[in-house]
């Protein structure tokens, strides 16, 4: 059996790709092979990771899905031994979300022998709220079989509300029984480990590719040993990747 990972939330620039990137380099790491693939009908973020050999799929058409094109990705997931990871962008949030629920494509593949994890990002400052809503939106909408890892990013800043922590806040209470892990993603010096993670991410390379470029810095390649060491940390924890 496959886990099919998604990517989904409603606000751009939240960290999706990062977190596809992350995902399937924590696979590789364990030796394992995941299908990537990259459906941003607008940033190919995802695709951009050559190391990660990610498939580009254009599913979106006129801002509807294109139902030949999902087909086909479908048809990519559906003999998957391996974990697929799929990046989508915030564009297309609304109409997957409508899409994969309408044709009940999580007991689709159920039936084939796959499970459905959806990762969702919540992040900080002015976009808290609208991520608590894309978080609040998905779990209403997927049927309990669906599996859910919440992502806290705290890029943008910190993840409180009138001094609550996410897992104080309402959001997160009344849907608690649907989270199977929350990762939270270490807070960072920008001008330190935030900037060489980001340079990191412009240059779409993955951590190993980063740490043996002797074109970096000697502490930088720590920094970003130290980021990854306490990512894949996290993941680790969450037992059900």
């Amino acid at each position: 059996m496959a886990k099919i990972h998604m990517i989904l939330q409603g606000k751009g620039g939240v960290g999706k790709s990062l977190i596809a990137a992350l995902l399937a380099q924590y696979k590789k790491n364990a030796g394992q092979h995941p299908l990537c693939i990259d459906t941003d009908p607008v940033n190919a973020t995802f695709h951009g990771f050559e190391k990660l050999q990610v498939k580009r799929l254009q599913i979106m058409e006129n801002e509807e899905i294109n139902p030949r094109n999902f087909d086909a990705l479908v048809e990519l997931i559906a003999p998957a031994i391996n974990d697929v990871i799929i990046d989508n962008g915030a564009s297309s949030f609304v109409p997957l979300s409508h899409y994969l629920n309408s044709n009940h494509v999580p007991s689709l593949l159920q039936e084939l022998g796959h499970e459905l994890v959806i990762h969702t990002v919540i992040t900080g400052s002015q976009a808290l709220t609208d991520t608590l809503n894309g978080f609040s939106q998905l779990v209403t909408q997927f049927s309990q079989a669906t599996t859910f890892i919440v992502w806290l990013n705290p890029y943008w800043g910190a993840i409180e509300s009138d001094g609550k922590s996410f897992e104080q806040m309402k959001a997160y209470t009344t849907h608690k029984n649907r989270v199977s892990a929350i990762i939270k993603m270490p807070t960072l010096k920008k001008e330190t480990y935030g900037r060489d993670l980001a340079d990191m991410l412009q240059e779409r390379l993955t951590f190993d590719e980063a740490i043996a470029n002797p074109a970096l810095t000697i502490m930088t390649r720590q920094r970003l040993t130290i980021i990854k060491k306490q990512l894949f940390e996290q993941m680790d924890n969450a037992v059900v990747l």
